[in-house]
């Protein structure tokens, strides 16, 4: 699949209802969601009802004045919009299957305990906390492949690297991380043993 790179002539185009520019946006974007929808969801009809929910929502945005005020980032807007439904999609998907139906056994607990509730949101607290002390170079890099999951070509070009020099600052700043993390892990476990002892 060939990457494209956009500009606000492309971004004005798709709002003015140009043929070809709305074509390449569906056909683009259908495959480059199929790609990312296909390991996520197991029903044909929950992938197209997704990648058809979040063109609808992107057009509708675009077609807001200002309202997408970087074109060359359109590729990560239309991941992250993407990444919205979805999630929308796992919350109604699981209220809709009723736990009244009659004859139904009693669902059992497959979620995380009250625990594991709080000690994973407590990871996730210290993770941000750590994320915002790296250098804005790594925290950007980290952000952009591991939380929001854009495509390393994109990354690529937004820093201005090569897929080979990427893997370089990647491996760096994850190693900075680990330095951090681990450090921080270490003063937990410290002063929970002085307070035991």
């Amino acid at each position: 699949m060939q990457f494209r790179t956009f500009d606000a002539g492309y971004v004005e185009n798709l709002c003015a209802g140009d043929r070809a520019t709305q074509e390449h946006f569906v056909g683009y974007f259908t495959e480059l969601l199929h790609l990312k929808l296909r390991s996520r969801l197991q029903s044909p009809q929950a992938i197209e009802d997704v990648r058809q929910e979040t063109f609808a929502r992107v057009l509708a945005t675009l077609r807001r004045e200002n309202a997408l005020r970087q074109p060359e980032r359109f590729g990560a807007f239309v991941n992250t919009v993407c990444n919205n439904v979805l999630l929308e999609h796992y919350r109604s998907s699981g209220r809709a299957q009723s736990l009244d139906e009659e004859g139904s056994p009693e669902p059992h607990a497959t979620g995380a305990d009250v625990v594991s509730v709080i000690a994973s949101t407590q990871l996730n607290a210290k993770v941000r906390e750590i994320l915002l002390e790296l250098p804005l170079r790594d925290r950007s890099l980290l952000k952009a492949v591991f939380l929001d999951e854009r495509d390393r070509e994109e990354v690529c070009r937004e820093f201005g690297v090569d897929r080979e020099y990427l893997r370089v600052l990647l491996h760096r700043a994850k190693k900075d991380f680990k330095v951090e993390y681990l450090k921080r892990m270490n003063l937990g476990m410290n002063l929970k043993q002085a307070e035991t002892n």
